[in-house]
């Protein structure tokens, strides 16, 4: 695994954005951003804005559920980049509690990185597919969790096709 490659990849701003663009548009429109990919770690922003608005005056759910699912899958692409044999992820069930209207910059942190990474190493050596629930909780700018996230991702070998 190149997973430094990945990490240099998502950690600078401008490939980051270039990313978002080109794979995944909707939030680089809603302006997600990554404050930081590590092994173990990974941390998201959405702002309060007028694309990410709701008419209560606070994030929309959809943009909290975006940059809170971005936390989760990027441990799960780092851990899968340039793996052989290659590895699929799939959000197969999400849960979701929100606490507190997000106002402001929302702070979504996933410390899943290590579980993530052994089921996709079970994913490897078993053959079969495996299923983790990674967790990430978001935070406004006071420190004040507004919303948790439970996202589960089946992994599994990609089959070879010829």
């Amino acid at each position: 695994m190149n997973t430094n490659k990945f990490q240099k990849l998502i950690n600078n701003k401008f490939l980051f954005r270039l990313y978002l663009l080109k794979k995944l548009p909707l939030a680089f429109i809603a302006g997600l951003r990554v404050k930081e990919l590590s092994n173990e770690q990974a941390i998201v922003t959405v702002k309060y804005g007028w694309l990410t608005q709701n008419p209560f005056q606070s994030i929309y759910f959809a943009c909290l559920s975006m940059a809170a699912e971005m936390s989760t899958g990027l441990l799960a692409l780092n851990a899968i980049y340039g793996s052989q044999p290659p590895v699929s992820m799939l959000i197969i069930k999400n849960q979701a509690l929100y606490h507190k209207k997000a106002v402001g910059t929302i702070t979504f942190v996933c410390s899943d990185g290590k579980l993530l990474n052994d089921a996709i190493n079970k994913a490897k050596i078993s053959g079969e597919s495996m299923q983790v629930d990674a967790s990430t909780i978001g935070t406004d700018q006071e420190g004040v969790i507004v919303a948790e996230f439970t996202f589960t991702w089946s992994l599994k070998v990609k089959n070879k096709t010829y």
